[in-house]
C-alpha cells in the first residue's frame, strides 16, 4: 500500500488549504482513512478519520472542529482535508494513514504517506 499526501504549503492565517492522499496497493472504498499531523517537539497527533465506503463516520480532533472537514473520492482512491480558518497553530507535516485491516477503529496504525507540510503565518 502506497500513500501519496500533496497540498501543502505556506498560507497566511485565516486562509484555507485543501490536503489530498491518493491510495494505491490494494481496494481503497474498503478501508478507513486518517489525517494525522506532527508540529515540532511534539507528538503526532490525530486530525480527523473517515471510515471505509460511503465515510458515513467521521472524527474530528477538537482542535479542528467546524474548520477541517475530511472526505473521500472513492472513485479517485483519494482522502481529501479541507482546512479553513487555519491558524499558526495548526503549522505541522500532515500525515495520511490507512490501517492494515482497513478497519475505523485502528486508524493510527499500518500505513502512513510521507507527510506534507503546512505553514499557517500569523
Amino acid at each position: 500500500v502506497q500513500l501519496q499526501a500533496s497540498g501543502g504549503g505556506l498560507v497566511q492565517a485565516g486562509g484555507s488549504l485543501r490536503l489530498s492522499c491518493v491510495a494505491s496497493g490494494r481496494t481503497f472504498n474498503n478501508n478507513a482513512m486518517g489525517w494525522f499531523r506532527q508540529a515540532p517537539g511534539k507528538q503526532r497527533e490525530l486530525v480527523a478519520k473517515i471510515s471505509s465506503g460511503r465515510g458515513d463516520l467521521s472524527t474530528y480532533a477538537d482542535s479542528v472542529k467546524g474548520r477541517f472537514t475530511i472526505s473521500r473520492d472513492n472513485s479517485k482512491n483519494t482522502v481529501y482535508l479541507q482546512m479553513s480558518s487555519l491558524v499558526p497553530e495548526d503549522t505541522a507535516v500532515y500525515y495520511c494513514n490507512t490501517p492494515i485491516g482497513g478497519s475505523y477503529v485502528r486508524v493510527g496504525s499500518g500505513y502512513w504517506g510521507q507527510g506534507t507540510q503546512v505553514t499557517v503565518s500569523s
